[in-house]
């Protein structure tokens, strides 16, 4: 379990460019293998005094807060084009009073009968009527019997 916490910890994450524990400690993980085997990096830092490394770390400490920063910024920007690349795929649908729609088969049954595999996912058609801005539709069937509310991502048009 501490393995994997580890490695969660120091991956590089693409939305704020940085690992968690650089954000958190404002430095870069000392991997384990560099205790055994010292790299460069821990070479420098066993050359210089204790009052030098205590200047080093306020700086870094300093600096801490500037690259918590950069990586908010940098996540907003990430997220600013999921956001574009998704909405480039949706296309918004609204339904007219008097539009025949089908319904997902499973959200208009109250009983969670298995559908097969060669039966038809949608049941219908419904006729709309009534619109509400939230999304969602009353449905009323053919026969003009059953009303049925329902929310716009469970119906699609019918083409007769």
């Amino acid at each position: 379990m501490e393995e994997a916490l580890w490695a969660y910890r120091t991956i590089h994450r693409t939305p704020t460019k940085a690992t968690l524990y650089a954000l958190v400690y404002g430095v870069k993980a000392v991997l384990p293998l560099e205790r055994q085997i010292p790299s460069l990096r821990l070479a420098i830092q066993e050359g210089i005094t204790e009052e030098e490394n205590a200047q080093l770390r306020l700086a870094e400490l300093q600096a801490l807060d500037e690259k918590r920063l950069e990586a908010q910024q940098s996540l907003e920007c990430y997220q600013a084009r999921l956001s574009r690349a998704f909405n480039k795929t949706v296309r918004p649908r609204s339904f007219q009073v008097g539009d025949q729609v089908l319904v997902v088969r499973r959200s208009i049954t109250t009983s969670h009968k298995p559908v097969g595999k060669f039966t038809s996912k949608w049941d219908g058609p419904y006729v709309v009527q009534e619109a509400y801005s939230s999304g969602a539709y009353k449905l009323v069937d053919a026969d003009g019997m059953r009303i049925v509310p329902i929310n716009l991502k469970f119906l699609k048009k019918y083409y007769p």
